[in-house]
């Protein structure tokens, strides 16, 4: 049943009398992006020169600084994120982690493998 189509998109659900339900490897990243966010002492996920630039001229990307590698029902994620100064690095990665897994889980029904986690930068902004 859940069969890769191409690259980036895998059949979650086939069911030949009503259809099937397919999602894209773009939106596991983006549910994986908006997780982590969501914990506190990350600033931000980390991107690209590109993605930067984008920013800037006011178009997102949710899924900057995230790859993930679906491979039947299991996923591997591996991201780069910027955390606020003064937290923990290794509690906050832990939390980030737990999150990330239990999003895309939760949301999709494969199976998180790995959420590795580079840092790349501290925000040494006081958050208001």
């Amino acid at each position: 049943m859940e069969k890769e189509i191409n690259r980036s998109t895998y059949v979650l659900q086939g069911d030949d009398r009503i259809g099937s339900v397919k999602i894209a490897d773009d939106v596991v990243a983006a549910i994986a992006g908006i997780a982590a966010t969501e914990v506190d002492g990350v600033a931000a996920m980390a991107g690209n020169i590109t993605n930067e630039l984008l920013n800037k001229v006011g178009v997102t990307s949710l899924k900057k600084g995230v790859k993930v590698e679906v491979s039947g029902r299991e996923v591997r994620v591996d991201m780069a994120l910027i955390m606020d100064y003064g937290y923990n690095i290794p509690a906050t990665s832990q939390k980030v982690q737990e999150r990330v897994q239990n999003a895309i889980e939760n949301m999709t029904g494969l199976e998180v493998m790995d959420v590795n986690i580079r840092i790349t930068g501290v925000n040494m902004q006081k958050n208001r």
